[in-house]
């Protein structure tokens, strides 16, 4: 998401990047106000947008660039101008000879299988060209499928092409609002460039052979600059002007959820994975850290001159969005949902607001109020304290308490069992009821459901998660199961709209809500269960399942 004034006219809109359903309906959407004022579609899912001036002679209207795939598609008044693409990789000469002996006809589909093959195992998968990684997904039984695979990649120019994972801006010789920048791009293979905006070239590239994922970058290009990078194996790393290689400030344990660079003083500020928020100096010293009581989903500096401070805004699991200056908390607010997206900026005509952009798909506006002043709140407990260093009001022990303790050691395996024994008895009788949680450790999902209106038209709304700490190492394997939602009713009492739901990936700790509508068909004023399953395609068995009791529709009369 960017806010930029497109028509040069002071009023700035939102642009953003709609991913649709992953597969289509891909838009590039821009919102005057809340209202949708154009669109355009895309092709491939994009990975990033921003919003930069790219010409000396007009620096009134700005340019976009979208990121997708290995290129950069740049819109001027909302319609595409150019089309920038990274080069391609350097290909390996025996599997260009591969490739050259079977257009000859010198070899055969399965030869040329074992061969890639024995290629990969040296070089790596990654490192082949597309046409061979995916002739290598198929397997060698079948043979018509890799003959048919053999004859359509054997007419096409065998290429080698990287992915675009993240982008920014790079101001490059004056640090004006509308002055003109570069763009900052970092690439599945681990490159990071940085590309001349006026004639879209490649200004200066380094690697550290590690995936990039967030770039935040500060200062001037013909100056001194300094690119931080967040790398997908957890480290972050720095790449200043005339350096060849980035060096490693920051090497975490926990994957990192977002990224920022505070402007005023150029401190790194990180979002964790195990609800942390951490702030480290310009050369990777820690300088801070705030536990949080739920995962984070997005983070965002909300810079305020005229107040003269830089707020953080943190977005929690559930909608609540937490303000901090430096580590202190100084505000609260709560969306309708889960935050998926925010920026902050000029909207409109107003100078402060802050958009957001749930899981659920809807668009929100905050206006900060110009009389706003931001203190610590004293109902909460100051970050700075080390929640180990608290001390506890422990009462002292008592004459009961000292019988009741000798009487718990004398009585141990007597306790123990009988606590067992309730144990299971709870655990047996939870199972009878209902299996809301399932006990897959692979796929330990929690499913909870709702149920919404009078009668005779019902809403059911379905919140589904994934309880696991993190992902597991073969979340490959997750990420090819096909799990889905399907209702069991009574079809002559009612009628479900969306019998069956289809479920993404989900990713450990978000909440994914789900709702359909129920429409009762019947007359008599009787009632139904109405049974929800969770399953995979590759089971037989459903993974979790859960009953909804529907009540009675309340009729009103109408009075004619």
């Amino acid at each position: 998401m960017s806010l930029a004034d497109l028509q040069g006219s002071g009023d700035y809109m939102l642009i953003l990047a709609d991913i649709g359903t992953g597969t289509s309906n891909i838009k590039l959407k821009v919102f005057k106000g809340i209202s949708l004022m154009s669109e355009n579609t895309l092709m491939e899912i994009p990975t990033a947008l921003v919003s930069f001036y790219h010409d000396h002679q007009d620096q009134k209207i700005p340019s976009i660039a979208l990121a997708s795939g290995s290129s950069i598609y740049i819109y001027r008044n909302m319609k595409p101008y150019f089309k920038f693409s990274l080069p391609d990789l350097q290909l390996n000469h025996l599997e260009v000879d591969l490739w050259m002996q079977v257009k000859n006809e010198g070899i055969s589909p399965i030869v040329l299988h074992n061969m890639l093959d024995t290629i990969k195992n040296e070089i790596g998968f990654s490192n082949l060209s597309y046409q061979s990684q995916k002739l290598l997904m198929i397997p060698i039984k079948n043979e018509e499928e890799l003959l048919e695979a053999v004859k359509t990649y054997a007419g096409q120019t065998i290429k080698r092409q990287t992915v675009i994972t993240c982008m920014d801006t790079l101001f490059k010789n004056s640090n004006n609002s509308n002055a003109v920048s570069c763009l900052v791009i970092g690439t599945e293979n681990g490159w990071v460039h940085i590309i001349d905006s006026e004639a879209f070239t490649i200004l200066d590239s380094c690697t550290d052979q590690t995936v990039p994922v967030v770039i935040k970058t500060i200062g001037l290009f013909d100056v001194d600059y300094r690119i931080v990078i967040c790398n997908r194996n957890g480290k972050i790393t720095l790449l200043k002007r005339g350096w060849t290689q980035p060096k490693c400030l920051i090497n975490l344990s926990t994957q990192i959820v977002d990224m920022s660079l505070l402007p005023d003083t150029g401190n790194i500020l990180l979002a964790l994975m195990d609800s942390s928020l951490e702030c480290y100096s310009k050369k990777g010293k820690k300088l801070w850290n705030i536990k949080l009581p739920s995962t984070i989903t997005g983070l965002l500096p909300i810079p305020l001159l005229h107040q003269g401070l830089t707020l953080i805004a943190v977005a929690l699991n559930g909608g609540k969005i937490n303000f901090y200056n430096g580590r202190e908390l100084v505000d609260t607010i709560m969306a309708t949902d889960t935050i998926a997206g925010m920026v902050f900026g000029r909207f409109g005509q107003e100078e402060h607001c802050l958009v957001l952009i749930t899981i659920g798909g809807a668009l929100q506006v905050k206006v900060l109020k110009r009389t706003a002043q931001f203190s610590q709140q004293s109902s909460t407990v100051p970050s700075s304290t080390n929640f180990q260093n608290i001390k506890l009001n422990i009462p002292k022990k008592t004459s009961l308490f000292l019988e009741q303790a000798n009487r718990e050691i004398k009585q141990s395996i007597h306790i123990f069992r009988f606590r067992l024994e309730t144990a299971r008895e709870f655990y047996n009788s939870l199972n009878k009821i209902n299996n809301s949680i399932s006990n897959d450790s692979k796929l330990p999902l929690k499913l909870s459901t709702e149920v919404f209106g009078l009668g005779p038209t019902f809403k059911i709304m379905l919140t589904l998660e994934n309880m696991a700490a993190q992902l597991p190492y073969n979340a490959d394997e997750l990420l090819s199961k096909t799990i889905g939602i399907v209702f069991n009713f009574n079809d002559k009492i009612y009628r479900v709209e969306k019998p069956y739901i289809s479920v993404p990936f989900l990713v450990p700790g978000l909440q994914y809500k789900f709702d359909t509508k129920v429409f009762s068909i019947t007359d008599t004023g009787i009632s139904d269960e109405i049974h929800v399953f969770v399953f995979s395609h590759e089971s037989t068995e459903p993974i979790l399942s859960a009953i909804v009791n529907i009540p009675i529709c309340d009729v009103l009369p109408i009075e004619v």
